[in-house]
């Protein structure tokens, strides 16, 4: 099969495995996070040439999974509100949060970071509730509710 031929095929697989071509996904996460394809496939725990490979099409897949699990958890990254913002400090900081996980991947799920989750909500509580308010209802809720207002603290806070 001449080279062009194998790269559409790859990118056609790549769109029925990963549900679009691998390339737009990791170009956007190198836009979003303002780095080279080279630091990007550092983060992810891929060599650069295996990227630049599955990015053009010449390889179809990620072959290990860990790499695919970091990817998306980089993708769900770019949703919170401190990388969103395009913060430099924000930005890195994802990146190595990304860089140091271990994910482990089984075959019902693909990993969902909790610390990611509990980031969106401490930001979303700041966005719509002032951070004295935060605190004064954490001490409200302290007796009945005390994992609900060691919540607030943390983001009355702001970690």
């Amino acid at each position: 099969m001449e080279d062009h031929k194998i790269v559409q095929r790859n990118i056609a697989l790549q769109r029925e495995w990963y549900g679009e071509p691998l390339g737009d996904r990791v170009r956007r996460l190198v836009v979003a996070f303002r780095v080279s394809q080279a630091q990007l496939a550092d983060v992810l725990g891929i060599s650069a040439p295996m990227l630049s490979q599955v990015m053009s099409g010449r390889r179809a897949k990620i072959g290990n999974p860990s790499v695919l699990a970091r990817m998306i958890m980089l993708e769900r990254k770019v949703l919170t509100p401190d990388v969103a913002t395009g913060a430099p400090d924000a930005l890195q900081r994802a990146l190595e949060d990304v860089r140091l996980s271990k994910p482990t991947v089984s075959r019902d799920s693909l990993p969902v970071n909790a610390a990611d989750t509990e980031a969106m909500v401490l930001s979303g509580l700041r966005r719509i509730v002032d951070r004295r308010e935060l605190s004064q209802a954490a001490d409200v809720l302290a007796d009945d509710f005390p994992g609900l207002a060691e919540l607030l603290r943390r983001a009355a806070k702001g970690r």
